[in-house]
């Protein structure tokens, strides 16, 4: 998802750029192609290593990373696939896709917290948000396949049933943020190797952002009553203006924090995969905005957040090939030193 969040942001970018749509299709299709090699990798360990694929609450909360995966790269389907792959197998790619993605996504976010009631853990950290996010990433790409569904009822419950995952979400998330930032600021076992899952905030946030302004422009398409079209339009820029605010208030705390972590030494690991995903939401965010009210101000941020999710991919994904060719990548899970002494991040 760290890859085709890449490709998804370069298309929603309110600005032309020569070659950026065949960059983002290239991209496109290296997502998909890891997102066949990852799931049948994870296939085999399942079938032949049953008892390492047990979970707990300590590494549950990563079964959120597959449903977006799915989403994501099906979203990237029908978005970019139609000159590869044509209109009609996009379509339905997207459907497969987002289907699955979105069934697994509401398995994941009930199964993980329930797991994590009855199997309790007091640490909290910023990856418990990623089976609560699955959702929102579910809302906010749903609405891409409305005109695709059949006149009438499909695309109006297709509307209110993406709002719904769009509110059981992010409720969800303002539920988990209180102890994440308890332990940020009390507990002193948040280890170095942690501090990059601190861009993990940004993921519910810049995909709030997205999800009520595809949802906005879905609304059409679906024939939704006037009056809640235009209150679905109006909601999109009075919830994202101040949701966007805060998401660069955190994108600036979270860099910072960063940073320090890595001039106190802070190893690669699979956890520096946070600083893709989260942040591209922020662009798609961003640019939904920009496009909706054509601020130059939006899109030079939506630009520049775009910039930063391009330097932290590359970076990522070359460390993460040098660790598979070595051998030595580190897991998303470890109990690295904390930084300087101190859990605090900032």
């Amino acid at each position: 998802m760290g890859t085709a969040i890449v490709a998804n942001g370069a298309e929603a970018l309110p600005v032309q750029v020569p070659g950026l749509h065949v960059f983002a299709v290239v991209v496109w299709m290296s997502s998909f192609a890891l997102l066949i090699m990852v799931t049948a990798a994870r296939a085999v360990h399942l079938v032949r290593y049953r008892d390492e694929a047990r979970t707990d609450p300590s590494t549950a909360v990563f079964y959120g990373c597959p449903p977006m995966a799915l989403i994501a790269v099906g979203y990237g389907t029908l978005v970019l696939g139609p000159g590869v792959i044509g209109d009609t197998a996009a379509v339905w790619t997207d459907a497969v896709l987002w289907t699955a993605g979105t069934l697994y996504s509401l398995a994941v976010a009930f199964g993980v917290p329930y797991l994590m009631i009855s199997r309790p853990r007091t640490e909290a950290d910023p990856t418990w948000l990623l089976p609560v996010v699955a959702p929102m990433v579910a809302a906010a790409l749903g609405p891409a396949l409305v005109p695709h569904l059949p006149a009438g009822e499909p695309r109006v419950l297709m509307v209110y049933a993406c709002y719904a995952m769009f509110g059981g979400s992010l409720l969800a998330t303002l539920m988990i943020l209180p102890g994440v930032w308890s332990r940020l600021t009390h507990d002193r076992t948040f280890t170095i190797t942690l501090v990059p899952t601190l861009f993990l905030v940004l993921g519910p946030l810049g995909q709030s952002v997205t999800a009520v302004n595809q949802l906005a422009d879905a609304a059409p398409a679906a024939a939704i009553t006037p009056q809640y079209a235009d209150a679905m339009a109006a909601f999109a820029v009075l919830y994202g203006i101040p949701v966007i605010g805060f998401t660069l208030l955190w994108l600036a705390v979270a860099a910072a924090a960063s940073v320090r972590a890595l001039r106190d030494g802070m190893p690669f690991a699979m956890t520096w995969w946070a600083y893709t995903f989260p942040l591209g939401t922020c662009v798609t965010g961003a640019s939904a905005l920009a496009r909706r009210l054509e601020l130059g101000a939006l899109t030079a941020i939506a630009a520049g957040l775009y910039v930063l999710l391009l330097g932290a991919w590359a970076i990522v994904a070359t460390r993460t090939l040098r660790g598979v060719i070595t051998g030595q990548l580190l897991p998303a899970v470890t109990s690295g030193r904390p930084s300087r002494g101190s859990s605090r991040p900032s």
